[in-house]
């Protein structure tokens, strides 16, 4: 398997341990395409027999800072389906066979700690934060972390992280169990092929069994959350809370919110 490209998100074997990459540095804002062509290139590596497992990593500062809400194509996501096309892509991620070990530096912030929260394992640095930063924009959690995170770090973790936006650092999400391996920034990339190679090392169809039995029935109720999830955030969408969150996140100051 050569170097492969799947739009903004490349993909290459080494071993028995593929690199997915995305390239959107600095900060590797996501939209429907960019989520579609992690799930593409999950795809094509399941289809490939001699991967047994893939780190996901990013170019730049953040690992992915999410929906660029700053922008106004972001908010025509939700009136042209968009957000809808991009959960059909998340679905499709959790659907993939493959063990995935995360290498996140910098920010997962919003969807992004969504995507970091749908692979198997995540090493992160001092330097990592994650966020679930939805109500700060006054709008409702998606990409199925109301699924997903409480099964990671507990209902009352997930629901401290939800309803404060706060954010936390790597230290912190070891704690908790958000994230798997604490290293120094310059050790990122290795200590994540380190956990893959590793994984890669034990009998291959007893490792995608085991996962698929630990993994049974999360893409299923990630499809049926986050159809609850968009019904949410389209009428929040519109209300005068979403645009002074959006106004204040991008000004970098608390929102003045009047519950409309």
């Amino acid at each position: 398997m050569s170097n492969l490209r799947f739009g903004d998100v490349a993909a290459r074997l080494e071993g028995h341990v593929a690199l997915v990459e995305m390239r959107r540095p600095p900060h590797n804002f996501f939209d429907h395409t960019l989520i579609g062509s992690i799930a593409d290139a999950y795809a094509a590596l399941d289809a490939e027999p001699e991967c047994r497992a893939i780190v996901l990593a990013a170019e730049g500062r953040s690992f992915c800072a999410g929906a660029d809400f700053s922008r106004r194509e972001e908010e025509d996501e939700f009136a042209s389906g968009g957000i809808r096309k991009l959960y059909e892509h998340a679905v499709r991620i959790f659907e993939a066979k493959t063990p995935v070990i995360a290498a996140v530096q910098g920010a997962a912030i919003g969807g992004g700690l969504g995507v970091a929260v749908s692979a198997d394992f995540r090493v992160v640095t001092p330097e990592t934060r994650f966020a679930a930063n939805f109500t700060k924009l006054g709008i409702h959690p998606g990409f199925g972390l109301t699924v997903t995170l409480p099964k990671l770090i507990g209902q009352q973790k997930a629901a401290l992280l939800f309803l404060t936006g706060r954010r936390i650092g790597g230290e912190q999400a070891l704690e908790w169990g958000l994230a798997d391996l604490l290293v120094p920034m310059e050790e990122l990339r290795d200590a994540a092929f380190a956990l893959a190679r590793e994984i890669a090392e034990a009998a291959p169809l007893a490792v995608m069994s085991t996962r698929a039995t630990l993994r049974q029935g999360l893409a299923d109720a990630v499809r049926a959350r986050t159809e609850q999830e968009l019904a949410e955030q389209l009428w929040l969408s519109r209300t005068e809370d979403h645009a002074e969150g959006v106004r204040a996140v991008s000004e970098r100051r608390p929102g003045r919110f009047l519950g409309r």
